[in-house]
């Protein structure tokens, strides 16, 4: 927690505060450790010195999530129930077009809390030596706002669209300043009722190795990409003179890696049944290395113990290490990091619309598994009018319908689509805007 210490270039620092529910929102923070005041993350849910009794609330609040992650799986009952718990943080329509500035019953229920003390003790703490704060959740960035927090508060929308519980009671009376990921996001804070002097159109911050001032990241990963996702040249033998203007000479002749997917679950461990309709699929082509899979457990022992006995049993465990690769990682900063190192040298990242929806801004094409929850629907939606995600088939087939994917260009297409359609700035973006400092290269917002 913090301690008053004199800044160098106290312009450029901020509190990074989010919390460790699922991954989307301390993903949203990891490329912003830099400016993190030598703290690194502020976990509000999780700090030294945390009051029991906001302990306790933000355990209540992490069981809801994960249990809402996981009741979908449940056989015969799940959807059912799944629905009635989704109601909480579901998303209004967006047309027609009208005032929802009006708070919803989680809003109203939060700013309860806040009267009675929730949060307050982290918002004194950073007031210590004050800073602006910049928050990856909701909770944190309205309480900020409910106590009077002097400096500047942001809250990034971590999803392309979201619901009324981001925004405050009275949103025409907030100082917290919103960073929209996708234009939708944007004018959705705008149906809310925030102020469009303290909306800020900036992109998901997407982590800066993978990305480059100039592109110097993105570019080579996105050459080496495409020549395996468009094995017979049907996506270049029409668009190679746009791909060449694009990508000019970081694109590559001959493979420099396998064909590779990576599988990453959620959180909440959710979905990671399929594993083992994949390998099933998969696994002639893994003993032939004729592929590579990389299966992303995340931070949690239960998913790698999960992975691990479903490769046994699919009798590959002599692909471990070859053919196959699980990440894993117990402290999530070295989970993100090996996270975005093994990303460069993927070709599909197949995955739930998740935040991760937003890498496709990095030349990834994403294979979309099922949408969990409510703003996992309108990040699919996002994907579709982007070009840049294409819907799972059914798992046990997949090596029928990604060789129809790969020989059709469609996965090079979508890995197109999502570099020149999806911000990739975000990171930069954000860090120029806290510091007061002009933003950089601008891009073109993206379809609705």
């Amino acid at each position: 927690m913090p301690k008053k210490t004199k800044h160098k270039d106290h312009k450029s620092k901020a509190w990074n505060v989010t919390v460790n529910m699922g991954y989307g929102h301390m993903r949203a923070s990891y490329p912003l450790l830099d400016m993190s005041n030598g703290e690194g993350y502020i976990i509000a849910n999780d700090y030294p010195g945390i009051p029991k009794e906001d302990r306790r609330i933000w355990k209540n609040t992490r069981k809801l999530y994960e249990t809402l992650s996981r009741m979908k799986q449940l056989p015969v009952v799940g959807d059912e129930i799944f629905e009635l718990l989704d109601r909480w943080q579901e998303i209004p329509s967006f047309y027609p077009k009208r005032d929802l500035s009006a708070s919803n019953i989680q809003v109203r229920q939060t700013y309860k809390l806040f009267k009675k003390g929730f949060c307050r003790h982290l918002v004194h703490k950073l007031e210590e030596d004050a800073l602006p704060m910049v928050n990856t959740f909701f909770i944190p960035a309205l309480a900020a706002d409910f106590y009077g927090y002097k400096k500047d508060i942001y809250a990034i929308i971590t999803d392309t669209d979201f619901s009324r519980s981001w925004v405050p009671l009275e949103p025409k009376k907030t100082k917290i300043k919103y960073f929209a990921p996708s234009k939708r996001a944007h004018e959705r804070l705008k149906l809310y009722g925030v102020p469009e002097r303290n909306i800020y159109m900036t992109g998901f911050p997407l982590p800066e190795e993978n990305v480059g001032l100039k592109y110097e990241n993105i570019k080579p990963a996105l050459g080496g990409r495409l020549i395996n996702l468009d094995p017979d040249g049907n996506f270049m033998r029409h668009y190679s003179e746009s791909v060449h203007d694009l990508l000019g000479g970081s694109l590559k002749k001959k493979p420099v890696h396998p064909f590779t997917i990576m599988f990453a679950v959620g959180g909440a461990g959710a979905q990671r049944e399929m594993v083992g309709q994949m390998l099933g699929a998969l696994k002639t082509r893994l003993r032939q290395g004729k592929m590579k899979l990389i299966l992303v457990a995340g931070s949690r022992k239960d998913v790698l113990t999960h992975f691990e006995k479903t490769i046994k049993r699919n009798g590959l465990d002599r692909q471990v290490g070859k053919g196959i690769e699980i990440i894993y990682e117990a402290d999530r900063n070295d989970y993100f990091k090996k996270f975005n190192q093994a990303l460069m040298k993927t070709d599909v990242l197949w995955t739930k619309p998740s935040e991760l929806s937003f890498y496709v801004g990095l030349g990834v094409p994403i294979i979309m598994a099922p949408p969990i929850g409510s703003q996992e629907e309108f990040n699919e939606n996002w994907l579709r009018n982007v070009g840049a995600g294409i819907p799972q088939r059914d798992p046990r087939f997949c090596d029928q319908w990604l060789d129809d994917l790969l020989r059709s260009g469609w996965l090079a297409r979508a890995a197109v689509n999502g570099f020149t359609n999806a911000p990739k700035r975000g990171a930069y973006r954000i860090k120029e805007i806290v510091a007061h400092r002009k933003q950089v290269m601008p891009e073109p917002v993206e379809p609705v």
